[in-house]
């Protein structure tokens, strides 16, 4: 400090003091949170092929959720995200789009198609021959380097446009659904905006912001929408057609994830004396918990594990399915006898299927069956008292919330509970799974 202060007292009385300035100016301009010159260059060119995107209550004429775009092509195709028009998608008659560009153009939108599976969809403007944003070679060709620096715009809770810098980190680890990790502010309302190298080519779409954390981001990969925008090119969908594709893209990506979910098989994890079915999928996580500190004193110990898919799928604002979940709770009883401990495997043993409360629309009353699954031939396979409820989606034919609870019978003092919830899956793959999910249910005692 005493050093700085000799500096400066020097530069005030000699020629250093214009050296001394300059070094501060460029220290300040070059600060994190400045925007770079490459950020400048790109939004200057940026306005004629970014566009607000709103969905409008059609008789009322008001807007009721708004979202971001980019023009791709001269006849007026643009990039936005599934979730931002699935209103319009789900319910024409009710809803309709319109875009505003921001360079102050405005006018009505049509829906070409959807990829419900990656969150992408192409819409058509009423203008030709404006500019528009090509893809990146590199990006297509999963050849893009980490730690590159990339500008994303959009229009943030509906502020005006804005671009942000971050950074590049290539595909999330641990997804079934690709996405991008961008190390950068997105915010409400900039979802279907465009993410750019610095020479403003497109790399991803803005689809998503982790809640609790900072500048964690994430892109959905441009080629998919380029794969979109060649699929649907010349091939628009009738406003009639599109709840009927939805229903069909969701039954192929859930046919999918559990082909996979089928063929990457269970594993063994111990609990107690016990060994639970976790997945070998590298998509999901798996977290522990236990009671051990819980006040008061627990009669009964409870250790679990829940191990949760990364593979959510936005339907509509009030449906996302498609989460796996399986849980394991070992529980050994401290000081409650038989009956006690057997009241409390019955509360743990609720089957809660997904689609419960308020969002009867879309499902079935559930039903449920309980029964008991005797002992395989060998000892390793304790006997179980197994519930499996299961719900139908109402608008999407052959497609269930399935759960299924099984509760070891093998003694009266400790006990396995084990839950496997199957969220939009075929009858048949449910009772497929559910079976190899029981098999693997053994004991060691």
């Amino acid at each position: 400090m005493n050093d700085l202060i000799v500096l400066i007292a020097r530069a005030l009385r000699t020629s250093l003091l214009p050296l001394l300035l300059a070094t501060f100016v460029q220290s300040a301009v070059c600060a994190p949170g400045a925007p770079s010159s490459a950020a400048e260059g790109i939004y200057a060119s940026a306005p004629p092929r970014l566009l607000q995107i709103r969905t409008l209550l059609a008789d009322a004429g008001r807007q009721t959720s708004i979202g971001s775009g980019f023009l791709v092509s001269a006849d007026g195709l643009a990039v936005t995200n599934y979730h931002v028009i699935s209103q319009a998608a789900l319910e024409p008659k009710t809803y309709r789009l319109e875009y505003r560009g921001a360079d102050g153009s405005h006018g009505q939108l049509s829906l070409i198609g959807v990829d419900v599976a990656n969150d992408l969809a192409i819409v058509q403007l009423d203008k030709r021959d404006a500019p528009f944003f090509t893809f990146d070679k590199a990006a297509m060709e999963g050849a893009m380097p980490k730690g590159e620096r990339l500008y994303s715009m959009g229009n943030p809770l509906d502020l005006g446009f804005t671009i942000v810098e971050g950074t590049y980190n290539g595909l999330v680890e641990h997804s079934y659904n690709e996405r991008v990790h961008f190390t950068g502010a997105l915010n409400p309302g900039m979802s279907g905006g465009p993410a750019v190298t610095a020479d403003g080519r497109v790399v991803g779409v803005n689809v998503a912001t982790r809640r609790g954390g900072q500048l964690v981001s994430f892109l959905v990969p441009a080629r998919f929408a380029e794969a979109l925008l060649e699929r649907v090119r010349g091939r628009a969908a009738a406003p009639s057609e599109l709840r009927g594709e939805i229903g069909r893209q969701l039954a192929a990506w859930q046919s999918s994830l559990y082909k996979s979910f089928a063929d990457q098989g269970f594993r063994p994890a111990s609990l107690g004396p016990y060994r639970a079915p976790e997945t070998s999928a590298s998509w999901f996580n798996c977290w522990a918990q236990t009671n051990a500190d819980a006040t008061p004193k627990p009669r009964a110990s409870i250790n679990s594990t829940t191990c949760t898919s990364d593979t959510g799928l936005y339907v509509a604002s009030d449906l996302n399915t498609g989460s796996i979940q399986i849980n394991h709770s070992y529980v050994k009883s401290i000081d409650l006898n038989q009956f006690q401990l057997a009241s409390l495997l019955t509360n743990l043993s609720q089957p809660r299927v997904v689609g419960g409360g308020p969002f009867r629309k879309w499902y079935t009353p559930e039903r449920c069956h309980e029964d008991f699954v005797s002992a395989a031939v060998t000892p390793a396979h304790p006997p179980l008292r197994a519930i499996w409820c299961a719900q139908a989606y109402r608008e999407f034919d052959g497609l269930y919330n399935v759960v299924l609870v099984a509760v070891s019978q093998d003694d009266g003092r400790e006990a396995l509970v084990s839950r496997l919830n199957m969220p939009a899956i075929g009858y048949e793959d449910a009772i497929a799974l559910g079976k190899r999910f029981l098999e693997a249910v053994q004991v060691t005692r």
